[in-house]
């Protein structure tokens, strides 16, 4: 019996004595006030750490923005020949805190893991870190800025360095190539710079390594292929370019391999048949050429595909082993042949849209209903038939009707909506319609959607929220209250619509982020739009466009239609954060489409309780120009002395009046040797009045009623208006038939004179005058109307949008570059100008050989060649393609990248620019009634109507 109770009282020591050590050891008080202070410095006031026995206790009620927030600390009290307890693990994360960095963490010495993710931190990363001995370091989702600190080298313990979704700049210290432990890298979604150091290959336990979204510079480097033991590499929009070296063939283990839109010269699919573990593999947008190999689809493993947006070609291999396939995403290649029947795995998602393959038709397997196969096949196929194209899977492609507008609630209900100007519009909702990552939905209403791609790492396969709505109260219009989504590329497209110009508004409003001070509210969408076929905008951001979240904003574009299809086309390019508020949110949204034309009033199937017309902006624009001159016409502007001259009669302008006497003083009676210029509906003088003001008078014609109306548009105009880059007007004469307009005198004569005249007198302007600046000297363009500077939509038809200016411009700048007139210089070849001869230079990028050869190597080349590129840009067939001026400017200051030039197709909208010159050529060498001493007045169009008033 006593044997029995002393065992008892030893088995009751041995269970008790742990946690008696436990009760008795503490945290030591330097650590407690290190764990105080960093808690104090993020602003964590709503805990406190007890030292005695190592809680985070909640000491006021914390709202959980995730349900994966967690606030905690861990401790090791069983450190060897130590009584106390140590930190080892701070984990503060999805609370949204907004305070800094503390240097701190260097007073605890035990401390290995720190998460803080999903907050609201600012500030930079302390260097006293480089003092601990962390294993993982986690900011995951903050709002810290500055450069990586080179002493986070020091930590050779580091395992695991996540500093992603940040404001992180500069470049990548070499120091970390010391960090030979490391097996996890992240540094995707900041805004890091140059080039990856070359120390990184000494990272040989690397396993996983992302550097997505980001402004580095470079090649990939051939040093990956140290990393033998990586599984996971994302390199995508990181600003690197190609090739992808051909050593990633000794990456074996990889298993998640993403590299997508990266510049850089074409290339064959790399080689990765070593690579038999691959589960989730994207190659998109790399500029690979040749045929898919046929090993990929024998990788058993393999559940994604996306070789989507390169030069691929070729037939899909039959033999598909690949059984745990589950999404593939081949869009815009040029594959070809039938489409196996291998392929339509059951349950699988598989898009071939924007390809080149056999036209598959309605009894085909692809074509049938009811399967549990999700297959996209939008413009899978080129038929030859732009209808048949767009509806694949239909018979009877024949229009029976055809429509001129279009009105979309994108991701909404059906909705009318009453607009500003009184007119109600109804909008086709498209709610109901299950999204997918390979969708294509036709509607009844003469147009449909395609969609591709696959929300990645939310860890939802085959998910369909491709659409969402505003949660909560809201004073949006309901038709910015819903949108759809797209993770990769989301296509809306009209089918059987008048050919002819359109006005496309595209509606969005970001619904998605917040508008508070959390980590939900750090989120950047970014994305491209494309119409009919062109990118229009490039890193298109919702939030930045309309000023803040939950704001609508409406973006017009000008679209051609030319056969029965308008095609609107929004791309993921992999810019903008992907974790913000959650895993998985990026990608285009679109709240809703409206799609009118110019040509025409079209219906816009509201209801009709008063008349409704749609007046187009091309026609509203001018008579509002016209309504306004007029008004100043009658009541500003022409004020002053009354004249007595038979056209002029009763009307009264607000210049001063001088006597032809004066004039014909100050300009020695219009001497031949004044002359100045020759401009298309009169001479220009220079001369000197008795004060001594010198002037440049300009003469108009006495025989043309044009000279008359030209005369009342400059004093109706100019007098009115103050600008630096207008001339100013300093007043008129008017007696008999003599019409007569005196402007200021500008010293170094016209920009013309100076780049196209080949007097030895002439000014000659060096580059740095070229890229001139406000306050340094005017700049006068040709008045419409002159050949050669006219949109072609405007000299073909009389459109008239506020990207007829861009054009003008763009000539402009051509001229500017070469010293060469657009409309006179006709190069060796067959070109027509300047413009057309530039078009063709562009296709071998020799831009130098448009250089002004009289500049020599005085020229700054990169800033010509952003000119010339500038201008091609604006002088783009379509109006709609053509950069706003913002934009021009932009781009010239280096603010922005110059977009890639996308050459312009041979036909419809490359011979609309030229058209209207290569006529007005015919007929003037018909006429054989020009000189060459007129060359201005000889290229200007006589296109005056009842309303050319306004035209000028």
């Amino acid at each position: 019996m006593a044997a029995s109770k002393a065992s008892f009282i030893l088995f009751l020591t041995f269970i008790f004595v742990p946690f008696l050590q436990f009760a008795e050891s503490i945290v030591p008080q330097q650590e407690v006030e290190a764990v105080v202070s960093i808690l104090a410095a993020m602003n964590a006031t709503s805990w406190r750490f007890n030292g005695d026995n190592c809680n985070l206790d909640t000491i006021s009620e914390v709202p959980k923005l995730s349900q994966e927030a967690n606030a905690s600390i861990g401790c090791n009290c069983n450190i060897e020949n130590d009584t106390n307890c140590h930190v080892v693990r701070i984990t503060h994360k999805f609370y949204s805190l907004d305070g800094v960095l503390s240097p701190e963490l260097a007073n605890l010495p035990f401390l290995r893991s720190f998460d803080v993710a999903y907050n609201y931190l600012q500030g930079t990363i302390p260097p006293e870190w480089g003092l601990t001995q962390l294993e993982e370091i986690s900011l995951l989702g903050n709002r810290l800025t500055g450069e990586i600190p080179p002493e986070l080298g020091n930590i050779t313990t580091l395992t695991r360095l996540d500093l992603e979704a940040n404001r992180f700049s500069g470049t990548i210290p070499p120091d970390l190539g010391r960090l030979i432990n490391l097996q996890s890298l992240i540094l995707s979604s900041n805004q890091l710079t140059g080039r990856l150091p070359i120390t990184l290959g000494q990272l040989g336990n690397l396993t996983n390594f992302r550097i997505n979204e980001n402004n580095f510079s470079g090649s990939i480097p051939d040093f990956i292929q140290n990393w033998r033991l990586l599984s996971r590499l994302e390199i995508v929009a990181s600003g690197l370019t190609g090739p992808i070296p051909s050593n990633i063939s000794l990456l074996e283990n990889l298993n998640d391999l993403r590299i997508s839109d990266i510049s850089g010269p074409t290339q064959r699919f790399p080689p990765l048949n070593n690579a038999t573990g691959l589960i989730r593999l994207i190659l998109r947008n790399c500029n690979l050429s040749g045929e898919l190999p046929d090993y990929i689809w024998q990788v058993r493993e393999l559940e994604l595909l996306d070789t989507s947006f390169n030069n691929l070609v070729g037939r899909i291999s039959n033999n598909i082993l690949g059984r745990s396939i589950r999404l593939v995403f081949l869009t815009g290649n040029m594959l070809s042949g039938d489409i196996p029947d291998a392929l339509l795995v059951n349950g699988a998602a598989i898009d071939l849209s924007y390809n080149n393959f056999t036209w598959q038709g309605p009894n085909q397997p692809t074509c049938r209903q009811n399967t549990n196969i999700y297959l996209n096949l939008f413009r899978s196929s080129s038929t030859g038939n732009p209808i048949q194209d767009v509806l694949p899977c239909n018979q009877d492609t024949k229009c029976p009707t055809y429509a001129c507008s279009v009105h979309v609630n994108c991701g909404g209900n059906d909705v009318t909506v009453r607009e500003s100007n009184g007119r109600s519009v109804f909008y086709k909702g498209d709610a109901d319609v299950d999204g997918g990552a390979a969708k294509l939905y036709e509607s009844d209403k003469n147009w449909g959607f395609s969609s591709t791609g696959d929300f990645m790492d939310d860890n939802i396969f085959q998910n369909t929220r491709y659409v969402d709505s505003l949660k909560g109260n809201t004073s949006l219009s309901p038709l910015y209250t819903t949108a759809r989504f797209s993770p990769l590329t989301l296509t809306y497209f009209g089918y059987c619509l008048e050919n002819g110009e359109y006005l496309v508004n595209l509606h969005f409003a970001e619904i998605i982020f917040t508008n508070d001070s959390t980590y939900r509210s750090l989120g950047r969408r970014i994305f491209d739009i494309y119409i009919q076929g062109r990118r229009v905008r490039r890193n298109f951001n919702i939030e930045d466009e309309a000023g803040g979240v939950e704001r609508p904003v409406v973006v017009p574009f000008n679209a051609s239609v030319t056969d029965k299809i308008l095609e609107i086309r929004f791309y993921w390019a992999g810019k903008g954060t992907t974790r913000f508020p959650t895993r998985g949110v990026y990608g285009p949204l679109i709240s809703a489409i409206d799609v009118n034309p110019y040509f025409k009033t079209c219906s816009t199937g509201g209801k009709k309780t008063k008349k409704d017309v749609y007046i187009g902006v091309g026609i509203g624009v001018p008579c509002l120009v016209l309504l306004i001159l007029v008004i100043l016409w009658r009541r500003k502007c022409f004020k002053g002395r009354r004249t007595n001259e038979k056209d002029f009669e009763g009307m009264e302008f607000n210049t001063i009046s001088f006597s032809l006497k004066q004039l014909k003083s100050a300009t020695d009676n219009f001497n031949p040797s004044n002359k100045i210029g020759e401009g298309g509906f009169g001479a220009v003088y220079k001369g000197t009045l008795s004060d001594g003001t010198v002037i440049a008078v300009k003469q108009l014609s006495a025989q043309s009623r044009q000279g008359n109306r030209e005369f009342l548009n400059e004093i109706g105009v100019i007098s009115c208006l103050q600008h630096p880059n207008l001339v100013k007007l300093h007043g008129c004469c008017i007696e008999g038939d003599q019409l007569l307009l005196v402007y200021e005198y500008l010293e170094n004569n016209s920009l013309a004179n100076a780049l196209f005249d080949l007097g030895k007198n002439r000014l000659m302007l060096d580059w740095a005058t070229r890229l001139n600046e406000d306050e340094k000297t005017h700049v006068s363009t040709k008045v419409a109307g002159t050949i050669g500077y006219m949109a072609p939509e405007y000299a073909l038809w009389g459109y008239l949008s506020d990207k007829a200016d861009v054009y003008s411009f763009g000539v402009l700048a051509l001229e500017i570059v070469s010293g060469k007139n657009n409309n006179s210089y006709i190069p060796t070849n067959d070109c027509i100008c300047l413009l057309d001869w530039a078009c063709r230079l562009e296709t071998s990028k020799h831009y130098e050989e448009l250089f002004d050869e009289r500049l020599e190597s005085r020229i700054n080349r990169e800033e010509a060649e952003t000119m010339v590129k500038v201008a091609l840009l604006c002088t783009n067939g379509s109006p709609s393609m053509r950069p706003t001026m913002t934009e021009v400017v932009s781009m010239l200051d280096g603010k922005t990248c110059v977009p890639e030039i996308i050459p312009e197709a041979n036909g419809y909208s490359e011979d609309l620019r030229f058209k209207a010159m290569r006529d007005f050529r015919r007929e003037r060498q018909g006429q054989h009634s020009y000189n060459s001493g007129q060359t201005q007045n000889s290229n200007t169009i006589q296109m005056y109507t009842n309303d050319s008033f306004t035209q000028s």
